[in-house]
């Protein structure tokens, strides 16, 4: 019976793709436009696909690298030979994700304007619909890339294995890798398409916008198209691989936990077919996205919320027999607490979200206070956004503890630890199982951001921009509260691949270092110290990336500058502008920059394991988690309330655009820009990063760590 279960998997895989796939033909029906707005579309998308081509071929030699590296491993006997594969996997199909959405969305572009120039319901669900492209490609590709390794270790490479538990832990190490190899790809993907968007975006506001009194997006500009190229390397590609890892990771937590709580196959089955309800749920809640002709925010809010609402019911609804099913409830009652785990997990990602949504939307105090900031100017609005994002960390902590707390009790923790520690994964589990809907509300956002820009360059009438800026409004807060919700399920799942670690090492310990005892009080020093580096390590990651793009966009700077001085004509629209110069600054910078943080994120767990031993690792681990949580949420926080603190301004409220208070919320938007779409959302990655790494690396950190 299990076997006949599991291919509802590969299943549900197919039925995203083909959704996916039936999205983009939809898509790709509706008219581009003008022949202006054909040219420009063409403009984004030859930019964003170069930028990728390049990308991708750094990434492709890092994988090369890694895979030589982890080869000599196997070789070796430190790792089982299906590791170097896995890892590229992984890495493969991250990639890949972000590279789909990324063609749909510069495809969408434009004919999102188009459509708001009909209504402003047929630009939400052209730029929606892109969205979904983007979601079920995601959830497809990663379905699929755990079908394969599932069915070749279970029915292939170990049917022969009459232990389950060796069997299982075969697979959750083949999982656990290509989880890292996505990590991996997503660290580069997040940081250099962060880089690259944010340096165009700063650069292109502080000229045009400060400087020169033009509007967003005005065709006079020379950073405009890099501004809106970077909308889909960074806000679509970047964010494609980031949550293709994030989906990918709660589940793999929970598999690699599925020995340790005695749950066998069917621990195994569980989160994996929960990934398929939640495929299910999402593609019905899809079709309830409709709008009214309106242009204020909260009716078109509302249009996307029911749409994740419906999903998140189903899910409820739904994970009640899975988990009674797969978890054997009828024999062992007690199993049945993993279901509460699953509604604490979809809780606190709606709760976390509302909570973003308070703190970032321009409907709300804290946001308007932060506008009202700008009457006496730019510091002001900075230590408004600061202040704001600090204060802004208190409920998500208190949410995610509770639902970590409740998830844990509830599945039997306070019996059996490894029981608890499963429900824990299995709440990140629930929290990501819509992602297919929650995603896609996310990703609509640069599409319609990109559309509001051809709207502009293409001279379109007001009230089209007018639409497209109401949309791109919503999808600001959609993409703050997405942020949000892949913030806290990153620190639910780093939490359970924290145990995973401990669990694999204390089954390693007997064979690489027998007499070895884990010692994780405070007071050992090689875990204090370890803290101590883990808490820093967000912070050093942090830096190094918004150094990043103020190098880049400082080069930006220069380059307007000297085009505006330079190219005569330009400040009055009878010469055109050389967007490709800003376009490959941005290229060049970004590729060089994404290097050294990403590399950071990699190297550190096994630097200090080396130095620190095992327990050293162990603190490092919990220190990134802690602080790589609170400052994620900060900075996503403090960035998106900047941002439409701006919009609120440029509403018509305190004097609107061009007035003084309109340029100090400028300025804030500019320090707000790399908090929230280069740093930020990095971080959630690299505190899940460095856990693999340390599971992949820990039998040489047990057999040459310099103490123990």
């Amino acid at each position: 019976m299990e076997h006949m279960v599991f291919f509802f998997v590969p299943a549900g895989a197919v039925l995203a793709l083909v959704f996916a796939f039936y999205q983009s033909r939809k898509i790709l029906s509706f008219s581009e436009g003008n022949e202006t707005m054909r040219k420009i579309s063409a403009a984004i998308r030859k930019g964003a696909g170069a930028y990728l081509k390049r990308q991708y071929t750094s990434v492709a030699l890092f994988f090369a690298a890694m895979f030589i590296i982890l080869g000599i491993m196997a070789f070796m006997g430190f790792l089982n030979p299906f590791v170097p594969v896995a890892f590229t996997t992984g890495g493969f199909f991250s990639c890949l994700s972000g590279f789909i959405g990324m063609k749909i969305a510069t495809s969408a572009n434009a004919r999102t304007a188009q459509a708001a120039s009909e209504s402003l319901d047929r630009g939400l669900r052209v730029a929606f619909s892109s969205g979904t492209v983007m979601s079920f490609t995601v959830v497809g590709l990663a379905l699929i890339d755990m079908t394969i390794w599932y069915l070749l270790l279970r029915y292939v490479f170990y049917a022969g294995d009459l232990d389950p538990n060796v069997q299982i832990n075969h697979i959750s190490t083949a999982m656990l890798t290509f989880g890292m190899g996505a990590s991996s790809a997503a660290l580069f993907a997040r940081v250099g398409g962060g880089i690259f968007t944010k340096a165009a975006d700063v650069g292109a506001d502080l000229v045009g916008k400060v400087e020169h009194d033009i509007p967003e997006d005005d065709p006079r500009n020379p950073a405009v198209i890099a501004d809106n190229v970077g909308d889909n390397v960074g806000d679509v590609a970047g964010m494609g691989a980031d949550l293709y890892e994030s989906y990918v990771a709660s589940i793999v937590a929970a598999v690699a936990l599925t020995v340790s709580a005695g749950y066998g196959y069917g621990g195994v089955m569980a989160p994996m077919l929960m990934a398929v309800l939640g495929i299910i749920a999402s593609i019905i809640g899809t079709f309830f996205v409709h709008c009214k002709e309106t242009l204020h925010h909260q009716p078109l809010l509302n249009a996307l919320r029911k749409g994740v609402y419906i999903s998140s019911g189903l899910v409820i609804a739904g994970a009640f027999p899975v988990i009674w099913y797969c978890l054997d409830c009828a024999n062992n009652p007690g199993r049945i607490g993993v279901y509460f785990a699953v509604l604490s997990g979809i809780i606190a990602g709606v709760s976390i979200g509302a909570i973003t949504e308070y703190f970032t939307s321009d409907n709300y105090k804290p946001t308007r206070r932060l506008s009202h900031a700008g009457l006496t100017g730019p510091a002001t609005v900075i230590i408004g956004g600061i202040s704001l994002g600090m204060f802004s960390t208190l409920f998500p902590i208190i949410i995610v503890g509770a639902s970590v707390m409740f998830s844990f009790f509830i599945s039997g923790g306070a019996a059996n630890y490894a029981q608890g520690l499963y429900g824990v994964s299995f709440s990140a589990v629930g929290m990501l199982s819509t992602l297919g809907m929650t995603l896609a509300t996310d990703a609509y956002g640069p599409v319609a951001d990109n559309a509001g820009g051809i709207a502009e360059m293409a001279g379109l009438p007001k009230e089209v921009r007018n639409r497209t800026d109401a949309l791109d409004a919503v999808g600001n807060t959609t993409a703050a509260t997405g942020k949000g919700f892949a913030i806290g399920s990153a620190a639910l799942t780093a939490l359970a691949l924290i145990v995973a670690f401990i669990d694999k090492v204390e089954t390693l310990i007997p064979v690489y270092h027998p007499g070895f005892v884990l010692n994780l009080s405070l007071a050992h020093p090689p875990v204090l110290v370890g803290l101590f580096i883990g808490v820093m390590l967000p912070f050093l990651f942090s830096s190094l990336t918004m150094s990043a793009v103020g190098h880049a966009a400082q080069g930006i700077v220069h380059e307007v500058r000297r085009q505006f001085h330079e190219i005569t004509g330009l400040m009055e629209g009878t010469a055109e502008a050389d967007y490709g110069a800003c376009v490959d600054i941005c290229t060049r910078s970004a590729l060089r920059e994404m290097i050294l943080p990403t590399l950071i994120g990699i190297t550190s767990p096994l630097i200090a394991g080396i130095c620190l031993g095992i327990n050293g690792v162990v603190g490092l681990l919990a220190g990134a988690t802690a602080s790589g949580f609170v400052l994620a949420i900060m900075m996503a926080n403090s960035g998106g309330a900047w941002d439409n603190a701006k919009k609120h301004i440029e509403a018509g409220n305190y004097g609107g655009k061009k007035s003084e208070p309109h340029k100090a919320a400028v300025v804030g938007d500019t320090v707000g820009d790399p908090f929230k779409d280069t740093s930020g959302p990095s971080i959630n990655i690299l505190i899940k990063l460095v856990s693999k790494v340390a599971i992949l690396f820990m039998v040489i950190i047990l057999r040459y760590a310099l103490i123990n």
